[in-house]
């Protein structure tokens, strides 16, 4: 799940600061923590600061903390930016998981793309067979956000460790929709929009959002049948998490496909700060190489978002680019020309 930077904006430390007062920790969930964690989760809400990567580029008024608190797998911040903020972000929601000030999650209030690597998932559909989609590592549910507007009939499964983040994302990323299968609201809002599976009948049933509360790689996470496609995004304290570093963890995930079922995952990349001092980088490379160890013969492909260096692969033989394009939507074709075979 990429940092900020991704989306060439930060803000302002203080920006907590003209906020609404940052959520506490429910006393249901206070009374079963140990007393070390009390102390953890008081330092965590310590102050009205924001993560020290978020810089001086958004002015403190232009940000508002919707909520803070610490669940027992991560500290939670929602913010809200101002649809004046002269950022890339502006109008938008974003959800913070760790220190560094990652982010895990985006909703925009009046267009679907982010310009980010969550554009790349909804490219996908047209390469897979029928089936249902699992995303794991659901977040507040951008991926599924951004699937949903273009490819409403898909079933969607998603996985998410932290009960908390489920609840945020319906409480301020409107998750609820995507689970009632209601319609995209914002459909020709972005760009060139047109010539895609968006278009539906009045009264036609939609796809649906399944949401799982769990271990994204335990072995109950699967479907009857196998799934069409596997999004994998699973970052934990600011990286990916090391299981998707082992090419076993990626055969048993590509057991879980459909015949002719691809995965496509979020490798990360310099861009992405921990919480301990491993480099992005290093572990991107060590994931990709774990994929193309599973998936042996040119059974991996990838795209990279410059200038920050974002890494995602998928599984697969390499596609014809010319006829994936035209199954686009018109907003995606340029993603298309950058995915490159790995050698």
């Amino acid at each position: 799940m990429p940092p900020i930077s991704l989306y060439g904006s930060k803000l302002s430390k203080s920006a907590g600061r003209i906020a609404e007062k940052p959520a506490v920790l429910p006393s249901t969930a206070a009374a079963a923590w140990s007393e070390e964690e009390l102390r953890i989760v008081e330092q965590d809400l310590e102050g009205d600061g924001l993560p020290g990567r978020w810089s001086q580029e958004v002015p403190d008024e232009d940000v508002k903390v919707l909520t803070k608190f610490r669940s027992r797998h991560n500290l939670v911040q929602v913010l809200e930016i101002s649809r004046r903020a002269d950022s890339t972000l502006a109008g938008s929601r974003v959800l913070l998981l760790d220190r560094p000030g990652n982010i895990h999650s985006v909703h925009f209030f009046f267009k679907v793309l982010t310009g980010s690597y969550y554009d790349s998932f909804a490219m996908l559909p047209p390469l897979i067979p029928p089936g249902p989609i699992a995303i794991l590592g659901l977040g507040a549910g951008t991926a599924a956000r951004i699937i949903h507007h273009f490819w409403p009939r898909l079933e969607i499964h998603g996985w998410e460790m932290d009960a908390s983040v489920v609840g945020v994302g319906r409480r301020y990323f409107g998750m609820l929709d995507l689970e009632n299968g209601k319609p995209s609201n914002l459909a020709g809002m972005d760009e060139d929009e047109e010539d895609n599976d968006s278009s539906y009948s009045s009264g036609e049933e939609l796809g649906k959002l399944v949401v799982h509360i769990g271990d994204a790689l335990a072995r109950d996470a699967v479907v009857q049948g196998g799934f069409a496609g596997i999004i994998v995004d699973l970052f934990s304290q600011g990286r990916v998490i090391s299981p998707l570093q082992r090419a076993r963890t990626w055969r048993e995930l590509g057991e879980r496909l459909k015949p002719g079922g691809r995965i496509m995952v979020n490798c990360g990349g310099s861009c992405v700060e921990a919480e301990d001092r491993r480099d992005g980088d290093a572990t991107m490379r060590e994931t990709v190489a774990a994929l193309m160890e599973a998936f042996p013969g040119g059974g991996v492909s990838t795209r990279t978002f410059l200038p920050h260096d974002n890494c995602v692969a998928m599984t697969g033989a390499f596609p014809d680019l010319a006829a994936w394009r035209r199954e686009l939507p018109k907003c995606l074709w340029p993603g298309v020309s950058e995915w490159r075979p790995t050698s």
